[in-house]
């Protein structure tokens, strides 16, 4: 089944590594630093993205996933940390390749949760080797749609070994209703389910649990939600 070739998007449509990561840099430049900037001017859906996000949570969490610490990959200003991870996790890290993004999360956004941030990534994801046994969840939302196929197998493979004994990573992002479909204003790649899994499965991680985000109107891309180790 060709739908499924690993490569697929880097090799068709991917011209240039760099150019396709310099966009995204340059779109998100003009992106501003609150949430209507994060939910893409569709911030009415902001508050069941985030539940959906707990309650798909909550089947990982407290005796399950340890509650220490978890690390928010592509977090922007802090939406999901705010609303989902703060409330469960004793203390979080952030990562953004967007410093205007983290300043504001740090200074105004995140409030007194900012006391708990131990560390603040700014990095791109694809150049992150994040600790080793550091982390109870990892969670990266509407971020691995802005990384190739091999990139985000890799970062997946680092990813993996820097969790603790039972910990989870979560991805959350826009799933094609068929094959691939590149986005060349922000640079960002909408895969199939199938082809997303096929990813997962070729980094070496197993798939726990997947499900759909509910709630949203038919505009929207689908939305769904993978929890895996």
């Amino acid at each position: 089944n060709p739908i499924l070739k690993l490569y697929a998007v880097t090799c068709e449509y991917i011209k240039g590594e760099k150019q396709f990561y310099y966009r995204s840099q340059n779109f998100y430049k003009d992106v501003p630093a609150s949430e209507e900037g994060m939910m893409g001017d569709f911030v009415e859906i902001s508050e069941i993205d985030l539940e959906g996000s707990r309650q798909f949570l909550k089947k990982f969490g407290p005796g399950k996933a340890g509650t220490k610490r978890a690390l928010d990959c592509g977090c922007g200003i802090g939406r999901v940390s705010k609303g989902v991870l703060f409330p469960v996790f004793e203390s979080m890290e952030m990562l953004d390749m967007m410093e205007e993004f983290i300043l504001h999360a740090h200074e105004v956004y995140l409030g007194d949760y900012a006391d708990r941030v131990e560390a603040y990534y700014l990095y791109n994801l694809q150049e992150f080797t994040p600790p080793t046994k550091r982390y109870d969840v990892i969670w990266l939302q509407w971020v691995a749609c802005h990384l190739t196929d091999k990139d985000l197998m890799e970062f997946l493979m680092r990813a993996k070994q820097s969790l603790r004994p039972n910990g989870v990573i979560f991805i959350k992002d826009n799933m094609a209703r068929q094959g691939c479909k590149l986005d060349p204003i922000d640079s960002s790649i909408i895969r199939h389910l199938d082809i997303m899994k096929n990813i997962i499965q070729t980094a070496g991680l197993t798939i726990l649990d997947v499900e759909k985000q509910e709630g949203f109107t038919e505009a929207i891309v689908p939305v769904w939600m993978i929890a895996m180790r």
